[in-house]
């Protein structure tokens, strides 16, 4: 239901801003074929008599939808926005480091190893989520599987809300001209973010971080279900891809302020929204198991 409910009002958003968008059209049947896929999906996984491969998927659908609904931005911010919100937050970070932009300070620490052990850190956060729903899952207790991937998945749409609301493309595009050295990358890391920057056809996620939000929901998650390997395991990885965040110049600093109050906010809502939205559904609160 969290899905649906977010589907429904990306594509009211998109419905209202439609004159705007060369492709509206293509965004509308995308989230109504998102929609029909979370609702046949939670109709087959409803049933008494569904296979548990059924309830299984419904649960892990949001692996999928989660990426098509970003890289959907892509083709709706920079539509109804005329202008982005880096000056503003390239002020505020200036302001907060004493009239020093954090991506030039930080080009004193850069080296080439320090360069690929960031960006590994930064990519780190596309498997993440997957290892953490796996091991819950694994582990049958689907209870605190359900909660995580509710949290997480609440973490992810607020974070998208931001975007939204406070379009931004970050240090690596904007401040350009003032740094003094490049991040002297590898070939293997050049291909990274080249990579990167291909795949992702949203650019302007720069507020909040989303990468700190969801790695720090994740790190939460692990930690509160005692799951002790993977804890040790994610919070260097937590660590060093938040401050990869800013290294690598996708972020300014207070992106990951945001993102860190994001998850805050994600942990203090989660916990309701899940209760409303399974006594709404009538089915217990994990999905893997039928209505009773």
């Amino acid at each position: 239901m969290l899905s649906l409910a977010f589907i429904l009002f990306m594509a009211v958003v998109t419905l209202f801003a439609l004159p705007r968008l060369p492709s509206g059209g293509w965004l509308i049947v995308r989230y109504l074929a998102l929609a029909a896929a979370v609702i046949v999906s939670s109709w087959y996984a409803g049933r008494h008599n569904a296979a548990h491969w059924t309830r299984a998927l419904h649960a892990f659908l949001p692996v999928l939808i989660i990426p098509v609904l970003f890289n959907s931005m892509g083709d709706l911010i920079p539509w109804i926005w005329p202008h982005y919100f880096d000056d503003l937050l390239i002020a505020i970070d200036f302001s907060l480091f004493g009239g020093n932009h954090p991506t030039v300070l930080l080009e004193r620490f850069i080296h080439p190893w320090l360069t690929t052990i960031m960006q590994f850190a930064y990519i780190s956060y596309y498997p993440m989520a997957l290892v953490l729903w796996a091991v819950l899952f694994m582990s049958k207790r689907p209870a605190a599987f359900d909660e995580a991937v509710f949290g997480l998945t609440l973490c992810f749409y607020l974070s998208y809300v931001g975007y939204l609301l406070v379009p931004a493309i970050g240090p690596r595009f904007t401040l350009t001209a003032l740094q003094t050295r490049d991040l002297a990358a590898g070939p293997l890391v050049v291909a990274i973010q080249e990579a990167l920057n291909t795949l992702e056809n949203t650019k302007t996620d720069a507020f909040p971080s989303g990468h700190t939000a969801a790695a720090l929901m994740m790190l939460y998650y692990a930690w509160k279900n005692r799951e002790q390997v993977l804890t040790t395991v994610l919070v260097p990885a937590v660590a060093g891809l938040i401050v990869s965040t800013v290294y690598l110049r996708y972020h300014y600093v207070i992106d990951v302020f945001a993102g860190i109050a994001l998850t805050f906010l994600s942990i203090y809502l989660a916990p309701p929204l899940l209760a409303f939205v399974s006594r709404s559904a009538g089915h217990p609160r994990d999905q893997l198991h039928h209505p009773s």
